[in-house]
């Protein structure tokens, strides 16, 4: 299966494993809840969906790289305790809590969160003198005397041994003990991952042409030869690090992230080809309107440069629409916050105090949620940005009087959704200047087809389209599935023929 099936699979999991009866007790018991193994290449998306999966249902998450510790570490200390047998005192022995299941506490304490994921990476690399504890652990959840608290569900995760010589084979009785799923690698549906961040416009146009250099691991003259998801998106963070800063490119800092000599050449030298690309297109013109099709020398480009010059668009294009997005859901929250200090208001409350509160829970909310450990980049900035305007709107406020304090509220609102409004206008007249330009300079085919599919493969634009009611973007796409259908009604009647 593939990483986005994996997450699905683990998601109806941990569904099930947290399912309470109408006594409020876990309908599957602690020791029938088998934790997961997800057995798939280093570098596939393993550790990011345990993070999804945690900010998508409000869970913590506590991650460990099981091969970094050691028995004490993991099962705790021995301690020399006093006890009574018999009547009799006698020494015994005691462990102190492992370092692992107190981190687990110490996570509901600061979040507050009692349900979560505790998620152990390289699981089947773990030291000798720590491999028969894993067997008492897998079955009973437990490190030492000390057990993993009820609603953690336990997520583990190793390399097969062609991708790391350290591993150990699990046994038959250990293998009995977890549900284990086989994830391989798949560039389709990083892909709709790799939009959805907003991965540098290079890293997928070349991914487009060749996908098998988006994962593998093959032997060499000096060792393992290998490129991994994890390797394309650190390297196009970099490039839009350097980019910004103009800093050079060289073929070296590509080699430091893509293992294969190979590899690296050749997106290197295709990486300088989209720079000379991005020159001669002028984006930011063509998304103005400024710009004018010319169809004859677009028609006259080769594939290689056509795809360059899609994904350069869909790229600037995806900018925009990620940025909309943040806008529109911060906007949404602002508003929901607000029509509360409204009904507190209407029953007779403090407009002040109430926005103080609803700025208090927001930073709360962050606090929170970072404390559990779940929070994307994305979601992380909402939540900041939401606090900064309760704050402002709080700052607002200062020194005004209670009489007017909602209306001045409900103005700066406006001014701000006013800003908003007109820069959700702009992504929209810049997503029609887009199609017609492409429509125009290739007609209404393969290059048109593409650059469709481009958008359609990315949430943020379907969000878009879908909210703000795109005409021209639905018109397209209408003409895009006619075209579609005629293709397959000429190659039905060709079948008669």
């Amino acid at each position: 299966m593939n990483i986005q099936e994996a997450k699905e699979e683990i998601s109806r999991a941990i569904d099930a494993y947290l399912y309470k009866d109408e006594s409020g007790h876990y309908r599957i018991p602690r020791e029938r809840q088998r934790p997961i193994l997800l057995m798939g290449a280093p570098g596939i998306g393993k550790t990011a969906i345990m993070r999804q999966l945690a900010e998508e249902k409000g869970l913590g998450l506590v991650s460990y790289t099981i091969s970094h510790h050691t028995r004490q570490s993991a099962i705790g200390l021995p301690v020399v305790t006093e006890q009574l047998f018999d009547g009799r005192p006698q020494k015994t022995t005691n462990y102190t809590m492992s370092e692992i299941v107190a981190s687990v506490y110490e996570m509901m304490e600061k979040s507050g969160k009692r349900e979560g994921i505790l998620f152990l990476d390289e699981i089947n690399t773990v030291s000798e003198t720590l491999a028969p504890t894993m067997l008492q652990f897998l079955q009973y959840k437990t490190f030492g005397t000390h057990r993993v608290p009820e609603g953690w569900v336990i997520v583990t995760a190793g390399n097969p041994p062609e991708y790391n010589r350290a591993v150990r084979d699990f046994d038959v009785v250990t293998k009995d003990r977890v549900r284990e799923l086989r994830v391989t690698a798949d560039y389709g549906v990083w892909k709709g991952y790799a939009l959805q961040r907003g991965m540098h416009g290079a890293v997928l146009a070349f991914l487009d042409l060749e996908p098998e250099a988006f994962f593998f691991v093959r032997a060499g003259e000096t060792g393992k030869r290998f490129v991994t998801a994890r390797g394309w998106e650190d390297l196009s963070d970099s490039l839009k690090a350097y980019e910004a800063l103009g800093l050079s490119v060289t073929e070296g800092f590509m080699s430091s992230f893509l293992q294969d000599t190979e590899t690296a050449e050749k997106f290197y030298r295709y990486y300088l080809l989209y720079r000379k690309y991005e020159a001669l297109y002028n984006i930011a013109a063509i998304l103005s309107g400024e710009e004018k099709a010319d169809a004859k020398r677009l028609k006259k480009t080769g594939f290689d440069e056509k795809l360059s010059f899609i994904a350069l668009l869909a790229s600037a294009l995806g900018e925009r629409f990620r940025k909309w997005q943040q806008d529109f859901r911060v906007q949404k929250e602002v508003f929901a916050a607000l029509k509360r200090v409204r009904e507190a208001e209407e029953s007779g409350g403090s407009v002040i105090a109430a926005l103080s509160e609803e700025r208090f829970l927001a930073a709360q909310r962050l606090s929170t949620e970072r404390a559990a450990d779940a929070l994307s980049p994305e979601r992380e900035q909402r939540l900041e940005q939401e606090l900064a305007r309760l704050k402002g709107y709080e700052a607002l406020l200062s020194g005004v009087a209670e009489t007017e304090a909602f209306s001045r509220l409900r103005e700066a609102f406006a001014a701000d959704e006013a800003g908003r409004k007109q820069r959700e206008a702009e992504t929209a007249e810049a997503l029609s200047a887009a199609l017609r330009f492409t429509a125009e300079g290739f007609g209404e085919g393969q290059e048109l087809a593409l650059f469709l599919t481009e958008l359609n493969a990315n949430r943020a634009a379907l969000a878009f389209a879908d909210e703000t009611g795109h005409e021209d973007y639905a018109r397209y796409n209408q003409l895009l599935l006619l075209r579609d259908r005629r293709e397959t009604l000429k190659e039905e009647v060709m079948r008669f023929l």
